[in-house]
């Protein structure tokens, strides 16, 4: 049976930049929405279209400081009394911008919304694409990101009773995420990425693994660069569905970004739309009876208008032709929802980056399976 899918978006989540030049433009959001319009996502049955709500403030303090969204209100009224560089805003990754406070309230009330319709039964997966913020951390901005919704939507799962586990596949380490469950066992975190030898922000070492109760709760599998699907899905597939299965989540937690694609100018793994695809089916297999999806990086826009596409479309339960609509396929120039000309790497990284999988992943079957009782045998 098909699984009853909810899809989060409204045009306002769109309507801000944050400068000219920065790599991160919510017009990737728009596109995604008219893509899968296009091929008709939301006059499916089991899909619903829903357009999100603000944040509150008490939603945003189960993580964020006082202080900071204060500063984030402030800077984003044009405040130039507040102090930016105290909370990590700045020229380059995080500029403070004009409705920066709104944006923020809209893009994490999105997530809650995704989340309260799985709570109440409505549906069994919603997507929220404005989502997936990893980076923000309790008193600054990082990485781009303002407000870390994945962990107000955590709390709020939570604060049910509900066991979660997530996965993020961002090329970028989920750092904001572990570091909100680092010593709890009631959240299990799993990140495989860019290792932070090469990439932004530097962590998600397999050593990584938690504190306290939390100890073998924190999973990173970190890759060489130039990873392509072949080792990316080796990797994943020998670390994550066990941990899945033994940890035996109420619901899954999925942080999506696509900056993970071969094409996307600020990161260096190879993975293709039909390689992040396959990714997302094998979720789809994992998920208890409640997903929560969210978005994440990918700075190709049409990358990600493909790849997000194609991930709704697995969680309604349809395959979208390869070939796009002639109405998004005139106006955006692409052609076809799969990867058809993907560049090789060349050279010795094929070995390298299968070593360094290799590499991750025996530390993650030494480090971490002992904690859940997985046995390699």
């Amino acid at each position: 049976m098909a699984r009853r899918a909810a899809f989060v978006y409204d045009e306002l989540l769109t309507h801000h930049r944050l400068s000219d030049s920065h790599p991160l433009n919510a017009v990737r959001l728009k596109h995604t929405y008219e893509l899968l319009e296009s091929y008709g996502a939301f006059e499916s049955p089991n899909s619903t279209l829903v357009g999100p709500r603000k944040a509150t403030e008490k939603e945003l303090l189960g993580f964020h400081s006082s202080d900071y969204l204060d500063a984030v209100r402030r800077l984003g009224d044009g405040d130039t009394s507040v102090d930016a560089s105290a909370f990590n805003f700045g020229p380059g990754d995080n500029p403070a911008y004009e409705g920066m406070y709104e944006a923020g309230l809209w893009s994490t009330g999105a997530s809650m919304v995704a989340a309260e319709m799985l709570i109440s039964g409505e549906v069994d997966v919603a997507f929220s694409i404005s989502g997936g913020l990893h980076h923000a951390m309790p008193g600054y901005a990082y990485g781009f990101c303002v407000f870390n919704d994945p962990v107000v939507a955590i709390n709020r799962l939570l604060a049910e009773g509900m066991r979660v586990a997530y996965v993020d596949v961002d090329c970028h380490h989920g750092d904001g995420v572990q570091l909100a469950y680092y010593d709890t066992d009631a959240v299990l975190t799993v990140s495989i990425h860019e290792s932070g030898a090469f990439l932004f922000p530097g962590t998600g070492h397999t050593q990584e693994t938690g504190a306290g109760r939390g100890i073998g709760y924190a999973v990173n599998v970190p890759l060489y660069p130039y990873t392509s699907d072949d080792v990316y899905h080796w990797a994943f597939d020998e670390t994550v569905p066990r941990l899945i299965e033994a940890f035996r989540p109420d619901v899954l937690v999925t942080q999506l970004g696509i900056d993970s694609h071969v094409r996307d100018p600020i990161t260096h793994l190879a993975v293709t739309v039909q390689g992040f695809s396959r990714t997302v089916r094998e979720l789809a297999r994992l998920a208890p009876a409640k997903w929560l999806a969210l978005g994440g990086g990918g700075y190709d826009l049409q990358a990600v208008a493909r790849a997000w596409t194609a991930a709704y479309g697995v969680m309604i339960g349809k395959e979208f032709p390869d070939e796009i609509p002639g109405s998004y396929r005139e106006k955006h120039g692409v052609s076809t929802l799969s990867d058809t000309d993907v560049p090789s790497a060349g050279g010795q990284i094929p070995g390298e980056t299968k070593a360094f999988a290799e590499s991750s992943v025996s530390a993650v079957h030494r480090l971490v399976y002992p904690a859940h009782g997985i046995s390699l045998a």
